[in-house]
């Protein structure tokens, strides 16, 4: 195509430094920072949000089928016959949980406990691989019920493995404040296992037991609900619309670890595209002066333009070449700005080039992830904009009158 032949060879005449050229290298400039800054900013919004949805998800369970009525008990079977016959599933475990007062000496705190399923104690539910001292195999033969608890809760307590915590429930307290004949329902339990979670909402208000123990606490016969564990986690909205399905919405609600954290990943997704909105406001300024660059370039090459058109060039042709030139000055821009960023990211990623004290910190450095469509959507939003930019002086050269430009050459 002789249109992109013409517009590479104006290109190269902008070596000589003059007014226009400087704004050219500039406008490029400008492109490659614009972009380099939004991979690797992007790419550590990225690596940051994986961290966090990785720690959550450890944690937390993939799907959660909670009972709002008292018929949990009349379909256990049933729901146990579902879950367990899905090869999607790793794991489940039916569980109660209801706020307690657990106090030692003259220190309390308000828990949650959590009864589990003496059978998936040993699986991986977030709390097994935290714990930091101890174990959470309850023994179903000890006279004082065994517990867990998390590693916020045993300093306010000033509880150590070993210790004994007295625990109440808190509806039983509720109804000792309303009628003074009832008796508070209170239990003590040996703390087996202390754990670190990086949960926020758990770290602190979790008390792990067995089923058994939970139930005689707080003195219920139906469990709470089911919480289950999936092979694949990208399975989890297509498992909870099924068993939608299957069980009466108005009896049970079942939410996925994303519904769980829903407000904590709309957070994440908010600043990502915050922080790619306002880097892409650095490419927009750069294609702008592509805009004045061109603009005065079409004034420059006037002469040239005439030449052209009177040797038969159409209109189509010569808007062609202008529209190439300022394309040329993006994609230059842009293959830049993505060669650096690509190669700042995976400095990061193999050598850690910014460390973080891991004293302070759960990593170790910086984190860096890089995703495909990412690299897709920041090189076609930087050559949309030099597009852009490029039509007003394309059209210019078009509408310029032949006769006039070449008149007095």
């Amino acid at each position: 195509m002789f249109e992109l032949f013409i517009a590479k060879k104006y290109l190269k005449t902008k070596n000589k430094l003059n007014f226009i050229s400087i704004i050219s290298i500039l406008s490029t400039l400008g492109i490659t920072i614009g972009v380099a800054a939004l991979v690797i900013v992007i790419s550590v919004f990225n690596g940051f949000g994986s961290i966090a949805i990785k720690m959550l998800v450890d944690s937390s369970p993939h799907i959660k089928i909670i009972s709002v009525s008292e018929n949990l008990e009349a379909d256990k079977e049933k729901i146990d016959d579902i879950i367990s016959n899905d090869n999607r599933v790793l794991s489940y475990s039916p569980y109660l949980q209801g706020k307690i007062v657990v106090a030692k000496s003259s220190t309390y705190q308000i828990l949650d406990v959590k009864g589990i399923s003496p059978n998936s104690l040993s699986e991986s539910w977030g709390v097994s691989n935290k714990l930091m001292g101890g174990d959470i195999n309850f023994s179903a033969s000890s006279k004082i019920p065994e517990a867990a608890i998390s590693l916020t809760s045993a300093l306010k307590l000033s509880a150590r493995i070993g210790d004994t915590l007295t625990a109440t429930s808190l509806k039983s307290i509720e109804k000792m404040l309303t009628n003074f004949l009832v008796i508070p329902n209170r239990m003590q339990f040996v703390v087996k296992g202390i754990y670190k979670s990086n949960s926020k909402d758990q770290s602190g208000f979790l008390l792990y037991t067995n089923l058994n123990s939970a139930k005689r606490l707080l003195k219920k016969n139906n469990i709470s609900g089911y919480e289950i564990r999936l092979k694949n986690i990208d399975d989890a909205s297509i498992i909870k619309s099924e068993l939608e399905n299957i069980l009466p919405q108005d009896q049970y609600s079942i939410y996925t670890w994303y519904d769980m954290n829903k407000d904590f990943y709309n957070v994440l997704k908010i600043e990502r595209w915050g922080a790619f909105i306002l880097l892409l406001l650095i490419i927009s300024v750069a294609t702008f002066n592509i805009l004045g660059s061109l603009t005065m370039s079409v004034i420059q090459k006037r002469r040239d333009i005439g030449i052209l058109r009177s040797m038969g060039v159409s209109k189509n042709g010569i808007q062609k070449i202008f529209m190439f030139e300022g394309i040329l000055i993006g994609a230059i821009g842009t293959i830049s700005g993505m060669i650096i960023g690509l190669l700042v990211c995976y400095l990061q990623i193999e050598l850690k080039l910014y460390p973080l004290d891991p004293a302070k910190y759960i990593i170790d450095a910086i984190p860096m992830k890089l995703q495909i469509s990412d690299l897709i959507i920041i090189p076609i939003a930087s050559m949309f904009l030099s597009f852009v930019a490029s039509l007003y002086p394309a059209r210019r050269a078009v509408n310029l009158n032949v006769i006039d430009t070449i008149k007095y050459e």
